[in-house]
């Protein structure tokens, strides 16, 4: 009994994605601690939520109602994926709404209408991601922003918690620009599957466009969001520095083909540990630029 708790315990922080949490709880964190200036239970609960139950909630289901493609998929079982045994999907599931629930219907309490409204979108946003019929994943474009909306929505969700104005130009620039980074991202990251999902009939942004045009998306997608940041005080512009080792990734992939699209997987690992540093770096940069500008 104690094997399989523990066993249990092991599928569920894996399926969690432990290597990503910092790129959702930090966005929140970071936000609301630079604008509020508090150290207070909202801070807290609202950092813990996106630390963990939130990412259980988003991979978790992904594991789940991917499980059968992921079984062709040779990237699975590792920090880029796990392959969740089906014996632990009904577990998943209730784990990651029952871990998610307590947080939610706090901050819920805690925040107004314009917060509880965006709250609601991007808890949204994660479960349509994977879900079945909604499977915002397996449409093209979409699932690109969708991706993009679960890390730039912690950020947001603490600026409406705040009251601060979305559409001061600083601010504004700060959360397209944070979009741009997550399309590009992801959809970097898709190009390594193109012949893995086509064969699984799994629709994405570069199934339909092809390896090579998604990596030209990326890599544009990427200038533009350094681009953007160059419209925010000082020292905002700084942060545009961090969109070239992007480029310097991507930039060797540009006349990957459909057929040799796996290769894209070498700088898809460059990214997980650049998001890990570059990531909490432009993000207090940002935060930081967007308050003294709003």
């Amino acid at each position: 009994m104690a094997k399989t708790k523990q066993t249990a315990i092991s599928q569920l922080f894996w399926s969690s994605r432990p290597v990503s949490w910092i790129n959702t709880a930090y966005p929140f964190a970071a936000t609301y601690v630079f604008i509020s200036g508090k150290f207070d239970l909202t801070l807290l609960l609202g950092t813990l939520f996106f630390l963990i139950p939130y990412n259980l909630l988003m991979y978790g289901i992904n594991d789940v109602f991917d499980y059968e493609s992921d079984l062709t998929n040779p990237r699975k079982g590792g920090i880029e994926g796990a392959l969740l045994d089906k014996r632990w999907h009904k577990l998943t599931i209730w784990s990651s709404i029952l871990s998610c629930l307590p947080f939610v219907i706090y901050l819920m309490i805690v925040g107004d209408t314009s917060a509880r409204l965006w709250l609601a979108l991007f808890v949204f946003t994660v479960v349509a991601y994977s879900a079945p019929v909604l499977r915002f994943k397996e449409r093209p474009f979409l699932d690109s922003l969708t991706s993009a909306s679960h890390f730039v929505g912690p950020m947001i969700f603490a600026l409406a918690l705040l009251h601060v104005d979305l559409s001061n130009r600083a601010v504004l620039s700060s959360i397209i620009a944070f979009t741009l980074w997550g399309m590009a991202s992801h959809a970097f990251g898709a190009v390594q599957d193109v012949r893995a999902d086509r064969e699984a009939n799994i629709s994405s942004i570069a199934t339909v466009i092809g390896a090579k045009a998604t990596v030209w998306f990326a890599f544009i997608a990427y200038a533009a969001a350094g681009i953007l940041v160059l419209n925010i005080n000082w020292p905002g512009p700084i942060a545009a520095i961090a969109a070239l080792p992007y480029l310097v990734i991507v930039a060797p992939y540009l006349r990957i083909t459909d057929q040799n699209c796996e290769q894209a997987n070498q700088g898809w690992r460059k990214f997980i540990w650049l998001n890990f540093f570059a990531g909490a770096v432009v993000s207090m940069l940002l935060i930081w630029a967007s308050l003294h500008q709003a």
